[in-house]
C-alpha cells in the first residue's frame, strides 16, 4: 500500500466520559499464541477517511480498523505515517513500538491487548489514548503534550507517576480495577475528570496540586470495597472539585473525618453510601450540619425540612456548649 493513499481507520473512541467502567474480561487460560502478522493486504482494507495531508496538496486515507484481528505483529504498520485514527482492539498484541513512526495519531484505540506497557515516544498531536483491559504495569513513557483523555482500567498499575508538565492538555483520566494504594503522582493541575474505583487505594495525597478537578470517583464496586478511612488529602486548593463519590469506603466519623471536606467551597455532591459513616444515626443531618453548601448525599437531594432541621440541631449544641470542640466549623452553618 502506497502511504499517500493510507487512511487511520482509527474508530473515534466514545465520548462519553461519565460512563461505569467496561467490566474486565475473565482471565483467559494460558494457551498457545498463534503468530499473525499484519499484511499490507489487510492494512489496504482496513483504511477509510480521505483527508488533505501536508500541504494539502496530496491526499492520504487517515483512519486505519484493526479490531478484532487477533494480531501478534503489526510492524508493518511503521509504514503508515499518515494514519491519524487507529484502533488496536481485540488482538493479542504485547507492544506498540512499530507506532512510534506514527507522529499525525489524534487517537490510539488499543483495548484488550496483551501490553504490559502503554509507553510511546511523545506524539505531538495524539488527544485521546485507550488502554484498558492489558496488562500494563506503570505509567512510565506517557508524555504526550496535547492529550487530553486517557484511559488505562482493568490493568495492574501499582503506582502512578505521571509529568505534569508533560501532560499540560490531561483533562479526563481513567484508572479504575489497577492496583492503586495511593493518589501519590497524580497531582496533575488541568485533570477535570478523576476515576480511580476498583483499587486498594488508602492515601490520599498530591491531590493539592489536582486545582482544576471537578470529579472525582474513589468507589468500590461489588465485593471489592474502597478501603479509605481517612480525609486528610483534601486541601482549599481544590477550588473546583464539585463531586465526590466515596461509595463503599471505610469512612467511620461523622465527627472527625467529614468536616475535612469543609475546605472544598465547590462541593455539590457527595456519594457515601455503604461506607460505615452512614449508619450513624441522623447521618444526613449530620452531613448538611457539617458541609451547609452540599446540595445532593448518595444522590438524594437535601430538602427545606432536613436543613431546617439541621440548624435547630445546630441551635441546640451551641446552647448546650457541644460544638466548640467538636465541630468549631460549626459556626459557619448559621452565616
Amino acid at each position: 500500500a502506497v502511504v499517500s493513499t493510507q487512511s487511520t481507520g482509527t474508530a473515534a473512541m466514545s465520548d462519553d466520559e461519565d460512563t461505569q467502567m467496561e467490566g474486565a474480561p475473565e482471565a483467559e487460560e494460558e494457551q498457545e499464541i498463534v503468530e499473525c502478522k499484519l499484511t499490507e493486504q489487510l492494512c489496504g482494507d482496513s483504511l477509510s477517511l480521505l483527508c488533505k495531508i501536508g500541504n494539502g496538496l496530496s491526499l492520504a486515507y487517515v483512519k486505519m480498523e484493526l479490531k478484532g484481528k487477533a494480531l501478534t505483529d503489526i510492524s508493518i504498520i511503521s509504514a503508515f505515517v499518515h494514519v491519524r485514527y487507529l484502533d488496536l482492539s481485540d488482538n493479542k498484541l504485547e507492544s506498540l513500538a512499530p507506532l512510534s513512526s506514527l507522529t499525525h495519531l489524534l487517537t490510539l484505540k488499543a483495548d484488550n491487548n496483551r501490553l504490559t506497557s502503554a509507553s510511546l515516544p511523545a506524539m505531538p498531536y495524539l488527544q485521546r489514548a485507550s488502554f484498558q483491559n492489558n496488562k500494563i504495569t506503570d505509567t512510565e513513557g506517557i508524555t504526550h503534550p496535547l492529550l487530553e483523555v486517557l484511559n488505562l482500567n482493568n490493568n495492574q498499575i501499582t503506582k502512578a507517576s505521571f509529568d505534569g508538565e508533560a501532560l499540560r492538555k490531561l483533562s479526563i483520566l481513567e484508572m479504575r480495577g489497577n492496583q492503586l494504594t495511593s493518589t501519590a503522582g497524580l497531582g496533575l493541575p488541568k485533570l477535570q475528570r478523576l476515576y480511580l474505583g476498583e483499587n486498594q487505594i488508602t492515601e490520599l495525597v498530591d491531590l493539592d496540586k489536582c486545582v482544576a478537578l471537578k470529579i472525582l470517583h474513589l468507589r468500590g464496586n461489588g465485593e471489592t470495597t474502597n478501603p479509605i478511612e481517612k480525609l486528610d488529602g483534601f486541601s482549599k486548593n481544590m477550588i473546583a472539585l464539585q463531586y465526590l463519590n466515596l461509595r463503599g469506603s471505610k469512612v467511620a466519623s461523622l465527627k472527625t473525618e467529614i468536616k475535612k471536606l469543609n475546605c472544598l467551597p465547590m462541593l455539590r455532591g457527595l456519594i457515601l453510601k455503604d461506607s460505615p459513616v452512614a449508619k450513624e444515626e441522623e447521618y444526613r443531618i449530620e452531613i448538611i450540619m457539617n458541609l451547609r453548601n452540599l446540595e445532593r448525599l448518595d444522590k438524594d437531594i437535601f430538602t427545606d425540612e432536613e436543613r431546617q432541621e439541621a440548624q435547630e440541631l445546630y441551635r441546640q449544641r451551641e446552647e448546650e456548649g457541644k460544638l466548640s470542640e467538636s465541630n468549631p466549623e460549626g459556626a459557619m452553618f448559621l452565616d
